[in-house]
This record gives C-alpha cells, structure tokens and sequence, in this order.
C-alpha cells in the first residue's frame, strides 16, 4: 500500500490542540501539510508558529490533498458547512478526530464513501492555535470505530498516519467507544469540575477560601486539569454523548454515596479496602 501521507500533501482542517499537534508531528516525520482555517488572523498565528506548509481560509489549500483530517469541534462535525463539503477534494479519504463516534458516523458515512470515524485519545487543557505540541499522540492510543460501510482502504491509511506520529491503534464498535470514553474521558471532566465548584463553594468567607487555593498543590491540579479546562469542548462532549454519559454519572454518584457511608458510618477498615482496591485498579487505565 502506498501511504498517502508520504506521497501526497495532507490536509487538516483546524489547527487547535489536535490538528496543529499533528501538523507538527507530520511535519517532524518528513510530510506536507497543507491547513485551511477559519479566520485569517489564525492562518497568520499558524503560519508564524510553522504549524504548516501552507494555511489558509481558502478551500482551494485542500485541493492536492488525497487524505484529509477534520480536527474541528464536534458542532462543526455534526452540521458541516456547505463550503467545507465543497473544499473536501473528490475521492479524498477524509477522518476525523472527535470524541463522540455514533452521531459523526452517522452524519459522515452518507456523506463521503472513504470516510473513517477516528478519535486519537490524547489531549491538554490548552486550545486554540496555541495549543499545538510535538509528540502529543505518542504512546497513546488512536481509536477508529469503522461501520460496514468502511472502505478498508481508508481505514488503513488513517492506521498508517496514527501510527507515524507515535500513537497506538485501536478499533472498536462506535456505540461502544461512546460508552467507553463516557467513563474514561468525558465523566471525569464532569467530576473534576464537581471538584473545583465544592472547593468553592465550600469555603464560603473570603479568609477560608484564600487559604483553600493557597495550599492547593500538584494533587489537586492533576485532579482538576481536565473539569478546568475548555467548557465549550465539555459542553459538546455531554450534549452528543448524552445517555452514555449519564450511565457513567449514575455509576460513579453510586461509588460516591458508598464512599460517603463509609466515612460517616466510621468504617474506615472499609474505606481502606475501597481505597486499596483503586490502587490496584488504576496500573491498567494508565
């Protein structure tokens, strides 16, 4: 198989976390890659940063492109503009990088016969034309959710460019990667946003809460980076993964409660298996 990613310029549609991470990292491993954009005020950002080979917001930067990536937000995955559909060069394979597979599968399968869902599972709290890193993908995993309908082609060249920048492959049912990254990804941004409101809340006179982020350190940053993070993304998260995101609510206000009875009931024996069951638990997640 020729990888197109090596023969032919790759386009990537945004250039926020994702796509200007990949960018750099297509870039790194000897690629071109050519961005079209929505404002021209990023294309300039872009272009100084050398996300790219080239960057504009007109479609024709799209026009070489035999594969195509859509690093957008999920809204702007679900209701494409006519434009976007009208710069996708003919024949192109075409993926994207969201995190909710079902609906975008959905939407997309019709629409363009060498698309393949994908999401790489990677990620910071940084966004915008900023954000863009080398090595994000690295060791983490690339998920592809193909349907029936997937031109096994496509699908392999979408393996062959995760796979260059460093990321593991995966493939899974769409309906079960949404249940999946509910309780692996988009609950936790819910919980760790739980988290910021009670320290807030919590500590209701200005002298408690001065000392509350005073004392606040690298536990509690790690364990709030993601519910601090970009609201719009998480908004998009719950408002296309609804019902699977609220299974993942309900099992882990179930785990809370428990956790709560223990502590007011004193049984603490039992709290700490619970807690040395979750340290035997976490090795596998990492």
């Amino acid at each position: 198989m020729t990888e197109l990613w090596r023969e032919r310029p790759v386009g990537i549609v945004g250039l926020g976390l994702i796509g200007g991470s990949l960018a750099l990292d297509l870039r790194a491993h000897g690629a071109r890659v050519h961005a079209l954009v929505h404002r021209q005020t990023t294309a300039q950002r872009a272009i100084e940063r050398g996300l790219a080979d080239r960057i504009a917001t007109d479609s024709q930067v799209l026009v070489d492109c035999d594969l195509v990536v859509l690093a957008l937000p999920l809204d702007r995955l679900l209701n494409p503009a006519p434009a976007l559909l009208e710069a996708l060069p003919a024949g192109a394979v075409l993926t994207d990088v969201g995190s909710v597979k079902a609906p975008v599968l959905d939407r997309w399968q019709p629409l363009w016969p060498r698309f393949v869902a994908g999401h790489p599972m990677a990620g910071t709290a940084l966004a915008g034309v900023e954000a863009g890193q080398r090595e994000l993908f690295k060791g983490r995993p690339w998920v592809a959710t193909p349907a029936a309908e997937t031109d096994p082609e496509a699908l392999e060249q979408v393996k062959a460019l995760a796979e260059v920048v460093g990321a593991r492959w995966i493939t899974c049912a769409a309906a079960a990667h949404d249940r999946a990254v509910a309780l692996i990804s988009h609950l936790p941004v819910l919980v760790s946003a739980a988290l910021l409101l009670a320290a807030d809340h919590a500590a209701p006179d200005p002298e408690l809460a001065g000392l509350v982020r005073a004392l606040a350190s690298s536990g509690f940053a790690d364990t709030t980076r993601v519910g601090g993070g970009n609201p719009e993304l998480g908004t998009l998260m719950a408002t296309h993964n609804q019902a699977a995101l609220g299974e993942a609510l309900l099992a882990y206000g179930q785990q809370l409660g428990a956790l709560q009875a223990l502590v007011q009931q004193g049984r603490f024996d039992q709290l700490e298996a619970s807690l040395r069951l979750a340290q035997e638990l976490r090795p596998p997640f990492l």
